[in-house]
């Protein structure tokens, strides 16, 4: 996940998040694990075994950084249908999103309580929820650790974000490959993922990168990836119909609304039996204004059911998009908005911290780990 969308490590979605992966963390004041990507211990609840990952050291970074060369930005093309601006913001009957209360960043503030950036970190980014990250093929386990983690959030009355990440062939082979071996295997773990899910509301941020990073396959190869994402979408609102499921639409620097649109047509974006909506800019750095007219440019385009709505990744995209296509780690960002549930945008359901802000891309610290002078420079 590197050039091509979002990147979190160096061509993928996964470098700043939560991920529930059942590792130990240690390292020192500068370092928060010698480990990728492994911000959520679930190895902590009895309720989820600790299993082993599968996938590469490397494997959580994201794609949605820098765009290709060729990407352009288009016009966004008008809906024939209930304009942007008459869409009303998607009600929610919860209190607001769920933090879980192990992260690589609360490790880190546990570990050094006298680091004179303990007070920033810990207000500016370990008090705000983030997202839960599933990235190992563990088909045991993994119904147990996504309960631990939508059981927690309904007992509080709030929403986790959880974030299925193990398509084949994910991140194209780069830094984030891993996965599953195989779409039969893949569609087995989806059928164990929902399981856990429960019957409250939980908000699903459908693979990374899946989508909008597909060129890379053939065209049978796109079609059958597709085809599991559509099956994915199914599977988890009939086993949990309060859940909200978004596709991959990339981030606004990446495809033209309309490309990107017609391949999550393909992927069953468009079917209230499988989507709620689409999800952009994880792990990337696009403004919220750009954003948002992408999104809606993209839905215009899906077309589909009117109540589909959008989710935008904030976690990092304060300052915008850094020069160049940067990607990795890029010095002068800032926080971007709090997640919330109430963004008061029409057919903007949530700003969401979808990659945990200061997990590293790959450049300030190893791939996929906290690393405090990344987060205090992006939190002060």
């Amino acid at each position: 996940m590197v050039a091509a969308a979002s990147v979190v490590v160096a061509v993928g979605t996964v470098t700043g998040l939560l991920t529930a992966l059942g590792a130990d963390h240690g390292g020192g004041a500068d370092r928060a694990g010698p480990q990728a990507s492994r911000s959520v211990r679930l190895d902590a609840l009895p309720v989820s075994p600790s299993p082993s990952s599968t996938s590469s050291p490397s494997a959580e970074p994201s794609r949605s950084a820098s765009p290709p060369p060729t990407a352009r930005r288009a016009t966004p093309t008008p809906s024939p249908k209930r304009t942007s601006a008459q869409q009303e913001p998607r009600p929610t009957t919860v209190t607001g999103l769920y933090r879980h209360p192990d992260s690589q960043v609360l490790d880190w503030i546990r570990a050094h309580p006298g680091d004179p950036r303990q007070d920033v970190i810990a207000a500016r980014i370990a008090g705000h929820p983030a997202a839960v990250w599933f990235t190992d093929h563990t088909p045991a386990t993994i119904t147990a650790r996504v309960r631990a983690v939508t059981s927690a959030g309904a007992a509080q009355g709030r929403v986790p974000v959880l974030v299925p990440y193990a398509i084949p062939d994910r991140d194209c082979g780069g830094h984030s490959e891993g996965g599953a071996p195989d779409l039969g295997a893949y569609d087995a773990w989806i059928d164990r993922f929902a399981a856990g899910l429960g019957s409250d509301e939980v908000i699903v941020v459908l693979e990374p990168d899946s989508v909008a990073q597909s060129e890379c396959l053939s065209a049978g190869e796109r079609a059958d990836r597709f085809a599991s994402l559509a099956r994915a979408g199914r599977v988890m609102k009939d086993a949990d119909p309060a859940a909200r499921v978004y596709y991959d639409a990339g981030h606004s620097g990446w495809h033209a609304p309309a490309k990107q649109a017609a391949w999550l047509k393909q992927a069953g974006a468009a079917s209230a039996a499988s989507s709620d909506g689409v999800f952009s800019n994880v792990s990337n750095f696009h403004t919220t204004a750009d954003e948002v007219a992408y999104d809606r440019a993209v839905l215009d385009s899906l077309g589909g059911p009117s109540g589909l709505g959008a989710v935008i990744d904030t976690s990092r995209n304060g300052n915008g998009a850094p020069p160049g296509g940067q990607w990795c780690d890029p010095a002068g960002r800032k926080l971007g908005r709090a997640p919330t549930l109430t963004t008061g945008m029409g057919r903007i359901d949530a700003y969401l911290w979808i990659k945990l802000p200061g997990e590293s891309d790959g450049c300030r610290g190893e791939p996929g780990t906290f690393t405090p002078s990344y987060a205090y420079d992006l939190a002060r």
